[in-house]
């Protein structure tokens, strides 16, 4: 799987210019260069199954990140995702708890959307839209329609850097930048229901002239449906309360949890919440400070128990959801960030009228 994912991430192999011409073209028309008053030939970057050019558009003069799609990438996953299910099927070399016929379902659905640039747009669009509020804040590029296709993203460049690479931030700075990162995350769980959920870091960039964070690459973006984050926003709920009846009944409702599980079962499953809970806990600290924590190292260690002892597979949603909350918590770690986690959590449940 790892190496399946690895095609998701950065990478210097750039495309040569004829085969990237040719993407272009068929996706914007034989004389695209006519749309751009410039053209870097040499990528800027690789992101995500595309590499990335930094042009300017010839209407407007506007910068621009031109981001262009290797070809034939999304059958080569579908492909490789394919020939890893046989494998290890096999060679039986995965206990039966970690159910892969439901995670390589899953990271197929996941990838496919990745390489839909169309759906990556309208993603990015309406994150605009949910973020028109916090402008002074986040900023998501505007997707520019006429430079864009099937396998060519174009919106906005931005001038900020990685928040994990921003040199010479301060300490107010790196809380700043861990709060504003999990105050989204909870505002896609309890208020928008909708979570871009790829916790790659450099998706988050600091802008010191502005002051603001640039959002990044919304391919992972998703829906989450009213019966499964209502009760599981009712869960993280009685977490932070350390309500240990309500975890178990609400898990059991979202599919965590048949009824019928061991104690020692029940026991993992219920620490591994309220770990996950931690930093919103009423008996955490007020400010949590994340250079202390160890909640990913504790879920994990949490796992061989699960994995042996599970009844049912986790709902799909939780790949997705647990992914990007894991990576913010680790954001806010290497970062060093302090962050008023349970007032966070509080106005994010009282905002979404929960």
């Amino acid at each position: 799987m790892h190496h399946v994912l690895l095609r998701v991430q950065d990478s210097a192999d750039y495309m040569p210019a004829s085969q990237r011409d040719q993407v272009l073209a068929s996706n914007l028309g034989s004389d695209w260069r006519q749309l751009f008053s410039s053209f870097d030939e040499k990528p800027i970057a690789a992101a995500s199954i595309g590499q990335v050019h930094s042009a300017t558009m010839k209407s407007g003069g506007t910068r621009v990140a031109v981001k262009v799609q290797y070809p034939g990438v999304a059958n080569s996953i579908d492909s490789d995702l394919n020939n890893l299910a046989v494998l290890l099927t096999a060679s039986r070399l995965l206990p039966k708890g970690l159910y892969l016929d439901k995670t390589i379902a899953n990271a197929r659905t996941e990838l496919a959307w990745e390489c839909d640039y169309v759906r990556e747009a309208e993603c990015g669009r309406r994150f605009q839209k949910l973020l028109q509020d916090e402008r002074d804040v986040f900023v998501v590029p505007s997707v520019i329609n006429e430079a864009s296709g099937p396998q060519v993203l174009t919106a906005d460049m931005m001038d900020g850097v990685g928040v994990t690479k921003a040199p010479d931030l301060t300490q107010e700075q790196k809380d700043w930048i861990g709060a504003q990162i999990l105050r989204l995350c909870l505002r896609e769980i309890a208020e928008f229901k909708f979570m871009q959920t790829d916790p790659n870091w450099t998706n988050f960039l600091f802008n010191y002239k502005t002051s603001k964070l640039e959002l990044l690459d919304f391919g992972a973006s998703r829906d989450y449906p009213d019966k499964f984050i209502d009760p599981y926003v009712q869960v993280l709920q009685a977490a932070s309360r350390n309500h240990r009846d309500t975890i178990r009944d609400r898990s059991i409702e979202l599919g965590y949890l048949t009824g019928h599980e061991s104690q020692a079962m029940l026991n993992a499953h219920i620490a591994a919440v309220l770990t996950l809970a931690e930093p919103f806990s009423e008996s955490s600290p007020e400010l949590y400070d994340f250079r202390d924590q160890t909640i990913t190292d504790r879920i994990r260690g949490l796992i061989p128990l699960m994995v042996r002892e599970r009844l049912a597979p986790p709902p799909e949603e939780t790949y997705s959801l647990h992914r990007k909350l894991s990576g913010a918590f680790l954001l806010c770690a290497r970062l060093g960030s302090r962050v008023r986690c349970r007032e966070l959590f509080a106005n994010a449940m009282a905002k979404a009228g929960i």
